[in-house]
């Protein structure tokens, strides 16, 4: 039986997120994650053909792995606004668990050389952002949120809003509070015209 590789994609994906949240995306390059992990120069490059692949590599994983938990969590209520409400606790929550990975999506594809990835690379962050909109057209016409500016409110109350919560103690490298789930909820609620249910305090 083969034996797993000893600087595997997901040990150099973990050195350059590490990088990115504590430097932004300039920390992370191959030879920063060559040295963070003790990995020979040939290993990085093995994996990532060029700085543009990695920075597509971290950035997309990352966001990959929100995107799944974000759109179980609307998948999961059959009730639009219990829906809104679950979107946003998890953004908290997701944040409270990965807080490195939170820093890194407060910057943003482009901050990640979106303009130089590879047409595959851009293709499967293009089909992220067609199954988060298409999640959010289902929550907006499931609120009854038909004009334009109402279909933003949505969008802005289960992502944008969350975010806000998470954004300021992590880029003060402090832990979120144990009442920023239901700060999220509260001002989600009240941006969908619904109070949040009582009970729905603290970490989750």
């Amino acid at each position: 039986m083969a034996r797993p590789p000893r600087f595997s994609t997901d040990l150099l994906l973990d050195a350059a997120v590490a990088l990115g949240a504590a430097s932004g995306p300039a920390g992370v390059t191959m030879s920063a994650v060559a040295q963070e992990t003790g990995a020979p120069s040939g290993s990085v490059y093995h994996r990532f053909p060029g700085r543009d692949a990695l920075l597509a590599e971290v950035w997309l994983r990352t966001v990959e792995r929100f995107q799944e938990g974000w759109l179980a969590a609307v998948d999961a209520e059959t009730d639009a606004l219990r829906a809104g409400r679950a979107a946003a606790r998890h953004v908290v929550t997701w944040s409270r668990a990965h807080p490195r990975e939170t820093t890194l999506l407060l910057y943003g594809a482009e901050d990640f050389g979106r303009s130089g990835w590879s047409d595959e690379h851009r293709a499967r962050a293009d089909r992220g952002g067609r199954r988060v909109r298409a999640a959010l057209a289902a929550l907006a016409a499931g609120l009854g949120a038909d004009a334009p500016a109402d279909r933003e409110r949505v969008a802005l109350a289960v992502i944008d809003l969350p975010l806000s919560v998470v954004r300021r103690p992590l880029r003060a490298g402090r832990p979120l509070p144990a009442h920023a789930e239901r700060l999220a909820e509260e001002c989600t609620a009240a941006l969908l015209g619904q109070a949040p249910e009582p009970g729905a305090d603290g970490p989750g």
